[in-house]
């Protein structure tokens, strides 16, 4: 619990001067103009550097475990290091607004190779039988895992726009990871997670409900890496936990981008890569939650966007919590990951269709539009 709590206090003491001293530093790390983009529904500037938050205060409290026990903080801090081209070159996109996204895409498959060559982290099973003997093959199995972990990086960094989702979402995943973690007895793994949880929630108090600070592309992608990593180790060491179990954990960002695609590519014809408002967290966004703001202000555009996050931390739970409660049972997983996509289509079609139910338009009544009037 030491673990939880250092980088805790680390990460909110760091993103605390982050935030007292943006005069210093958002001329760089600030969105110049905040409502220009297509994902972009903030309605003033904020920096986009609170992965460096993240960062230290990972590296801070793993370091403190060297008195302890060198051999694990040594193996965390390993992880860590291999995931620094992915963590710089989203921290240099922050920064700069110039890196390229192919350019921050082979920076990630860079730390994911460098896991692989130099701490043998490499997805061993799959739970598919026919997939499980092509990874069997190095080359095959290399480039399958540097597919996943950049795919998962990319994954956080698309649910990375609303105040408290990439957060809450990324901060169940580490406690489900340390639950797990906990049931197979591996220390190294539990005590990563906790650290990142306590990372992660130093974060969240400056990002929910008020959005003063995101993870920008550097936390986004280095949170991704991380999380995808422990969950690579954990199934290598750990042949009792499913291979399903990290696919239900990480399910929803996951789902997320994959949607994303098909939709991009054969409903509307576009290129997969084009920024578009059509997100999940977006739509909750623009059509469940801003048209019940009477008063057009900034304060209450801030409302709304924190009142998105909620749903889909309520989504989220029909992943996580049957993940961390089955690890082990295979044919349970695979149930619950059919259950969660057919939730969110649902939920999506819905929204598009503006036919929502009712009992999901909870937000929607008199004394929310009054308490927002008064203010």
């Amino acid at each position: 619990m030491l673990n939880f709590i250092l980088s805790f206090i680390v990460s909110t003491l760091v993103i605390l001067l982050l935030v007292r001293y943006r005069h210093l530093h958002e001329h760089l790390s600030a969105d110049q103009a905040p409502s220009s983009g297509a994902q972009k529904i903030h309605q003033q500037s904020v920096p986009r550097i609170g992965g460096i938050g993240i960062f230290v205060s990972l590296v801070v409290a793993t370091s403190q475990l060297y008195f302890n026990d060198p051999n694990l903080a040594l193996g965390i801090l390993s992880i860590v290091a291999c995931g620094l081209p992915a963590f710089l070159s989203g921290l240099a996109e922050d920064l700069t607004k110039r890196v390229t996204p192919l350019a921050r895409l082979l920076c990630t498959l860079a730390a994911a190779l460098l896991a692989y060559l130099l701490l043998g982290l490499h997805v061993t099973r799959t739970g598919l039988v026919l997939l499980d003997a092509m990874i069997a093959y190095p080359a095959i199995g290399c480039c399958f895992t540097l597919l996943v972990i950049a795919g998962l990086a990319n994954a956080i960094n698309s649910i990375d726009g609303i105040h408290g989702l990439a957060s809450m979402i990324t901060f169940m995943m580490s406690a489900s990871l340390a639950y797990v973690a906990y049931q197979v007895s591996d220390t190294t793994i539990l005590s990563a997670a906790l650290i990142m949880m306590g990372a992660i929630f130093g974060f969240f108090v400056w990002n929910f409900p008020t959005g003063q600070i995101f993870l920008g592309d550097g936390g986004a992608y280095f949170i991704g890496f991380m999380l995808g990593e422990l969950s690579i180790l954990l199934v290598m060491q750990h042949p009792e936990v499913s291979a399903w179990y990290p696919v239900l954990m990480l399910l929803y960002p996951t789902f997320e981008v994959l949607f994303s695609i098909y939709r991009r590519r054969f409903l509307h014809h576009t290129s997969i890569i084009t920024a578009d408002a059509r997100h999940l967290h977006t739509l909750i966004y623009k059509r469940l939650i801003r048209p019940t703001a009477s008063v057009h202000s900034v304060r209450t555009f801030t409302r709304c966007n924190a009142l998105t996050a909620p749903y889909l931390w309520l989504l989220y739970l029909i992943a996580v919590i049957p993940a961390t409660l089955f690890w082990r049972h295979t044919p349970l997983l695979v149930c619950f990951v059919a259950v969660f996509i057919a939730a969110y289509i649902w939920l999506y079609t819905c929204i598009v269709r503006f036919k929502v139910p009712r009992w999901l338009l909870f937000w929607r009544n008199n004394a929310c539009q009054a308490k927002i009037q008064a203010e």
